[in-house]
């Protein structure tokens, strides 16, 4: 950022400066999270549960409004997640606020936008505007509707309960994995070229199968159970192997406990020493009583 710098220098003293900031912008989070975890009980649930408890056009104007303040909807969502897990608010109460959040934070792009010289850049903020105006009318007026995200977040948390890797997972799959998919069809499509026009429809006539292979499974063949199931035992596994050291430690004083209440040895080599003990003198016995045999034998003959 000097006189005279270079694209070279600028570009790796960018790179830096992102860095540090999503770093210190992580930690931020984590500690507003813990305040929030540790601080609210008693009076404070109870105020902030039926300040929230209000109309859901108002309760959207407010996510917009606490956005647009703060400039960023990671902070909004960040604060209202720790507050429905204590149960400060309920999850229809947050869905609104969400909504709203996610409006304010397309007006930090519209005001950049209003300062670029170019007409792209606006198109792009009023874009970004607009597809959330429309998620909002598809998902929230209608009750109906607006039971599908409620109901997926909540079977995603029961998942998340039942095994940790489902966050990633859905992370990977939804974020990354099915844009870009999509937009490697698209692009495809894009070329106006027979060979890549066969082989975008052959990619989505194997995708289509796999969904519909995926759906029969998870509907007709107890997919969703068996699932479950795999979670279940994965978490009891990770469990197990956690509390392995201790279990062992644990067993180790019992064992010793019952050696020195039977007067059993403890370790192996102790073990083999008595029974090595043992049997020595029964081996001394059976070699002094054979010649006596032998000679009673000769007699009786």
């Amino acid at each position: 950022f000097q006189n005279g710098a270079s694209k070279h220098d600028d570009s790796v003293s960018g790179g830096v400066c992102l860095v540090l900031a999503l770093f210190l912008l992580f930690i931020c989070l984590m500690g507003l999270v813990n305040v929030l975890q540790r601080g609210l009980a008693g009076m404070s649930t109870r105020i902030i549960y039926k300040a929230t408890n209000v109309n859901g056009l108002i309760a959207i104007m407010i996510g917009t409004g606490i956005t647009i303040l703060v400039q960023s909807s990671s902070i909004t969502t960040s604060v209202l997640t720790p507050l429905v897990g204590v149960g400060c608010i309920q999850l229809e109460q947050m869905f609104p606020l969400t909504l709203g959040a996610n409006i304010g934070t397309t007006i930090t792009g519209l005001m950049a936008a209003m300062v670029a010289d170019t007409v792209d850049a606006l198109q792009v903020a009023l874009c970004h505007l607009f597809f959330n105006i429309s998620g909002i009318i598809i998902w929230y007026p209608l009750p109906f509707m607006r039971k599908i995200p409620l109901n997926g977040a909540r079977a995603l948390g029961r998942a998340t309960r039942r095994s940790k890797l489902v966050p990633p997972i859905y992370i990977i799959l939804v974020f990354f994995v099915i844009p870009l998919l999509l937009l490697a069809i698209s692009s495809l499509f894009e070329q106006k070229t027979v060979g890549f026009t066969v082989l975008g429809s052959f990619i989505v006539v194997i995708v289509a199968a796999g969904i519909a292979k995926f759906v029969w499974w998870w509907k007709k063949q107890d997919g969703h159970n068996k699932c479950l199931t795999w979670m279940d035992k994965r978490t009891v596994r990770s469990e197990c192997t956690k509390t392995l050291p201790e279990d062992m430690l644990f067993l180790k004083s019992k064992v010793n406990q019952l050696c020195e209440h039977t007067g059993l040895p403890a370790d192996e080599e102790e073990g083999k020493d008595a029974e090595e003990g043992v049997e020595k003198p029964l081996m001394q016995e059976v070699a002094a009583a054979e010649p006596q045999a032998i000679e009673d034998d000769d007699e009786e003959a």
